[in-house]
């Protein structure tokens, strides 16, 4: 029933599914959903509940836990992108329907969501640790770094595996679902790692101040 409905609400829409819907894809009458279910409101929370602990669990499962920081973000970055690709459905009803359909399915997402937010803050502070650190990285300037890059991970797993119009073959996400998982979170790492690093060395961007380009005068 759940499986049924994860695609039911992520198709049409938590206001358009029905319980009748649900019950026929699933093969179980109505009233054996109201049985278990009591209601859409609850079943839908159920669906929202069971689809976050599974993507946090496959983050967490992907995780190299003995490896350096930034590679343990690279590979929790890539069970993240993995998952979200092999289950669309499951991060429609997440990313989408539960977000706008208020409380409490919003709350339920954002617990989620806190969670990562959460796990990507301690790799920048084990990251800052490891690289002996020369920039003091107040602890909210972390959070919202760690924020950050969360929300781009969100927009990726949006646009990952959707290949742009008129895109040739080296544009295409590559055919091997990990390899794919692998390439879009390296290009997240591309984008963040090297700013934190730089950060964490003590270099810092400010209006007014040019950033020096490497070779440039040697």
């Amino acid at each position: 029933m759940l499986d049924a409905a994860v695609i039911t609400f992520a198709r049409h829409g938590y206001r358009a599914a029905s319980m009748d819907g649900i019950a026929e894809l699933a093969g179980v009458s109505k009233p054996l959903v109201y049985l278990y279910l009591h209601s859409k409101e609850e079943l839908f929370s159920a669906v929202i509940r069971r689809e976050a602990a599974a993507l946090v669990a496959a983050v967490t499962a992907a995780v190299e836990p003995h490896a350096p920081a930034d590679r343990q973000l690279w590979s929790g970055l890539t069970g993240f992108f993995a998952h979200t690709a092999a289950h669309p459905d499951s991060w429609a009803v997440l990313h989408q329907q539960a977000r706008t359909q208020g409380e409490p399915f919003a709350h339920e997402v954002a617990a989620m969501r806190a969670g990562l937010v959460d796990f990507v803050a301690d790799l920048i502070g084990a990251a800052a640790r490891e690289s002996e650190c020369a920039a003091d990285l107040p602890a909210r300037e972390v959070a919202g770094l760690a924020h950050a890059l969360v929300g781009a991970a969100e927009s990726l797993a949006e646009w990952a595996n959707v290949p742009p119009e008129g895109a040739g073959s080296d544009d295409a996400p590559p055919a091997d679902p990990r390899a794919a998982a692998e390439r879009t979170a390296a290009t997240l790492m591309n984008f963040a790692w090297t700013g934190l690093h730089r950060m964490m060395t003590g270099e810092r961007w400010g209006p007014g101040v040019a950033a020096e380009s490497p070779g440039v005068g040697d």
